[in-house]
């Protein structure tokens, strides 16, 4: 499989997708696209997108592989604690009304989670809560808000009955908190980003970014916050210039914008 392969695949997959393959680690990213080519009996990159063009299936499955949409709700529950009891309060303090957004929001776990802690904590508030994710079967899957007992095990059972109902082996959860969130597309690497948000989550999205993909996503990302304002990572993207940035350390794996 030749370089001048791997470049056109890479050019023909962002023009059909919006995906820049030059952004992600070429290792990784290589080895990752050659397991599935192998599985589906691939010649090559070129003899691959020929059976992504022609299956339909196959294209949504590779695109799911490529954004990796794995994900439940409070997911790394002592995170979210912290998240409930301390850097939620905090940004209270400076503002009774929050603007949040959760990127690469996968199928709406993430930020239905934020919408259940802000009832708890401030149930007469609606915040505004933006959801963004590059795949859009993931946003509608997000939109429809119906969840397996493995996505939803880190649910104390108080929450899961005042929340959601339950038919067919699915839990649902309230039109309540449905409309509570902001889901659209959007590129992290492309799109215009919003600004004044009191918090943002992007966690497990950047593993497979190149190191300048990611440093200028995380500039993008201290600009759009408020003075104050917090970044929420996940536990194996820590931020390690992050002073360089601009930001402070606030815990681990959030990160804040000055005052």
């Amino acid at each position: 499989m030749s370089d001048n392969d791997w470049a056109l695949f890479k050019q023909k997959l962002h023009t059909k997708s919006g995906i820049n393959l030059n952004d992600y680690k070429p290792a990784q990213m290589q080895r990752r696209i050659g397991n599935m080519m192998s599985r589906h009996g691939a010649s090559g990159y070129l003899d691959f997108f020929s059976k992504l063009e022609a299956n339909p299936k196959l294209y949504k499955d590779f695109i799911d592989f490529l954004t990796i949409n794995v994900t439940e709700f409070f997911r790394t529950p002592e995170k979210f604690d912290e998240l409930e009891k301390k850097v939620v309060p905090d940004l209270l303090k400076q503002s009774a009304k929050l603007s949040i957004w959760s990127a690469g929001c996968s199928i709406g776990a993430e930020p239905y989670s934020l919408a259940i802690m802000l009832n708890e904590l401030t149930p007469h508030i609606r915040h505004r809560i933006l959801a963004t994710d590059l795949d859009v079967e993931m946003l509608a899957k997000a939109k429809q808000g119906s969840y397996t007992a493995n996505e939803l095990k880190n649910i104390p059972p108080a929450r899961l009955k005042k929340y959601f109902a339950q038919a067919d082996g699915l839990a649902t959860i309230s039109d309540d908190i449905k409309a509570r969130i902001d889901f659209q597309r959007h590129n992290l690497l492309v799109d215009k980003f919003e600004t004044g948000f009191d918090l943002i989550l992007c966690r497990n999205v950047v593993i497979y970014f190149t190191e300048e993909a990611k440093e200028g996503l995380y500039r993008r990302f201290f600009a759009a916050l408020k003075p104050g304002g917090v970044l929420f990572v996940g536990g194996t993207e820590a931020i390690l210039n992050f002073r360089e940035i601009g930001f402070n350390h606030y815990l681990p794996f959030f990160y804040r914008k000055p005052l």
